[in-house]
């Protein structure tokens, strides 16, 4: 049963609701669907399904992409409907008619809308009876033409195994017998057994008949088996061969070896002896430092689309290029889209744009510019180009804020600490970005203190324990094998009572497949409850971040015992320095995800971190 049907503009004035259906939704299915699909360019999906307790739907939608209308219809997900995607085509059509943009009611499209609906419900249902109708005849079909090939191989059977004219009299019976098993409507098998019944007595009468001897085989795998322990038991024999070893040469004058090892010894506080590691003076943090695009790939854009102009031109011919380009094309059709669409995805996926992104995004795209007039002295691949800048644009942008300071001050006035905690695969810098972050921190009159969470691999304490000292931080550790989820909470504590303002949570790199890991990180959120969950990620990675994104958002939800779980707020992209204008990972993950990129690590110093540029990114990506 269909719930709802709205018609509404894109700027989300409410044109027509269905008054009959009056079905008061439960939750806000078509916000979401605004808010998560629409605003995110994934309208290039066949429907969106919306689940919260007591509430499943179903929503499909389309645009009139011209007069900018979206229609879209509500139903329950446990429901089939089939005339859904009938119905919406047929009311944009209808109501495409009658549509004024200086009218704002349209109640006489109610009667329309009842006949439209009880159309599509009856050809639904002709479809249906259609569809079963035309499986009986094929079934049927099917088991007359099996049971003719089981006919004439069972004749021909009949007619090898047969040397005299008794065979004859076999085959007569043979298709009496097969006649009768089809009239009384006996199933294929019985026909099959009937026919190995028939041949083995034929090839017991006539030894000649070329008929298979199942002795034989017995015999020749036997002798196969034995022959096959006997290579085995030969090769057991042979002992393996041990690789050589290569020995050190000794020379004469050589003195005894010893193991290097210039690990100092360590004091009860963990301290080196007489080492005494300076603060780090490294000047101000390119986070406070504003970024100013360049107009190099502006300039390398035109000279693109100058070249594209001339290569159109010789293609198509004078006349019709130029009277294309004056009159414009009347509607953009899907076909007119598809080699602008594919040329882009190409070259989104060059820039390690993950394929299913790039192949969404497009699609999207072509979903957003069917059906609309392209304007006068316009190319249908600048519109393409221009539609999905903007698409871009809107992807990367924020959606929240993310003025880190301000939510520190925020949470110093309540008198508690601000805690993020850093989380993300193995090797991807985690440590040496939340050091980053800290010193940017420090720059701001910010107390920071570090907690050394990583309780899994040899050596993370120390390593946080070398960057503490040389920005000269507070460390809470407790050492290893101990419960992360523990260890933050003091450090919480901890940082109450000596008023820091910052907990920085370095975590240990896990696989987001490795289900304990991911157990132990879900329980940490669960149990601190951070103010900010960063996830650490490498520009490098193409493919690999859809997979890494959504199976950590999918165990931080499925694993934490919390009916409203957290997942991740935000990404902090690692190795930008290092792509090039490979900077695709960074629209993969906030695609996947929804979070923004608050942070961007780009060098080896501590002043290496910086926000995102937009604008660089998208004309990077399209250049």
């Amino acid at each position: 049963m269909l719930e709802q049907l709205l018609i509404f503009t894109r700027g989300g004035l409410i044109l027509w609701t269905c008054k009959e259906l009056g079905n008061a939704l439960r939750g806000s299915p078509i916000d979401t669907l605004i808010r998560s699909c629409l605003l995110e360019e994934r309208s290039g999906a066949a429907s969106y399904n919306y689940d919260v307790p007591g509430a499943s739907y179903t929503l499909k939608w389309t645009f009139h992409n011209e007069l900018g209308i979206v229609f879209v219809a509500v139903y329950q997900k446990i429901l089939h409907l089939l005339y859904v995607d009938d119905l919406l085509a047929m009311v944009k059509r209808e109501f495409s008619e009658i549509y004024d943009p200086k009218r704002m009611v349209y109640d006489d499209f109610d009667e329309t809308f009842r006949q439209l609906r009880k159309e599509a419900e009856a050809r639904a249902e002709e479809m249906k009876k259609s569809k079963q109708v035309m499986a009986k005849p094929v079934s049927n079909m099917g088991k007359k033409q099996g049971q003719q090939m089981q006919k004439i191989g069972f004749e021909g059977g009949n007619k090898k195994k047969s040397g005299d004219g008794e065979s004859g009299k076999d085959g007569e019976k043979g298709d009496n017998v097969k006649t009768a098993y089809v009239e009384n409507g006996h199933s294929n098998g019985e026909i099959a057994n009937k026919g190995r019944v028939n041949g083995k007595e034929n090839g017991n009468n006539n030894s000649n008949g070329g008929a298979f001897d199942v002795n034989k085989l017995q015999k020749l795998r036997s002798k196969g088996g034995k022959k096959a322990n006997v290579v085995v038991n030969k090769v057991s024999k042979e002992e393996p061969k041990k690789k050589p070893v290569k020995k050190n040469r000794v020379w004469d004058d050589k003195p005894v070896d010893t193991k290097l090892d210039f690990t100092e010894p360590m004091n009860e506080n963990g301290d080196n002896g007489h080492m005494v590691i300076p603060q780090v003076v490294e000047g101000e943090s390119m986070m406070d430092k504003d970024e100013y695009v360049s107009s190099d790939s502006e300039s390398e854009e035109d000279d693109e689309a100058d070249a594209g102009k001339k290569v159109d031109s010789k293609k198509k011919g004078w006349f019709t290029s130029m009277f294309q380009s004056i009159a414009g094309k009347a509607n953009l059709e899907k076909a007119d889209l598809e080699p602008a669409l594919k040329a882009l995805k190409d070259r989104l996926m060059t820039k390690n744009v993950a394929e299913e992104i790039a192949e969404k995004l497009c699609e999207s795209v072509a979903f957003s510019l069917e059906g609309k007039k392209l304007a006068s002295f316009t190319r249908i691949s600048s519109t393409v180009q221009t539609a999905m800048e903007e698409a871009l644009v809107r992807i990367l942008t924020p959606k929240r804020s993310i003025d880190i300071l301000r939510d520190v001050h925020v949470a110093k006035e309540q008198r508690k600490p601000y805690v993020v905690v850093f989380v993300g695969v193995n090797g991807v810098g985690k440590s040496t970005n939340l050091a980053k972050v800290a010193y940017w921190l420090q720059q701001h009159d910010i107390n920071v203190m570090m907690a050394a969470c990583d309780t899994f691999r040899s050596g993370a304490v120390e390593q946080l324990r070398t960057h503490a000292r040389r920005l000269q931080i507070p460390i809470f550790e407790k050492g290893y094998e101990k419960d992360p989820a523990v260890v933050a909470k003091e450090a919480i504590q901890e940082a109450t009572r000596n008023g820091s303002d910052v907990v920085l949570v370095d975590t240990a790199g896990r696989m987001q497949d490795n289900e304990p890991l991911m157990r132990a990180l879900s329980k940490l959120i669960y149990v601190n409850s951070p103010d900010l969950v960063l996830f650490v990620g490498e520009a490098l990675v193409g493919n690999d971040a859809v997979d890494q994104l959504s199976k950590f958002n999918q165990k931080l939800a499925d694993l934490s015992p919390s009916p409203s779980p957290r997942l991740i707020d935000g990404i902090l992209l690692t190795k930008f320095d290092t792509i090039d204008d490979k900077v695709g990972a960074a629209l993969s993950m906030v695609y996947i995800s929804g979070a923004p990129v608050m942070f961007v690590g780009c060098g080896q110093s501590y002043t290496d971190l910086k926000k995102l540029n937009v604008k660089s990114i998208v004309k990077t990506l399209l250049k």
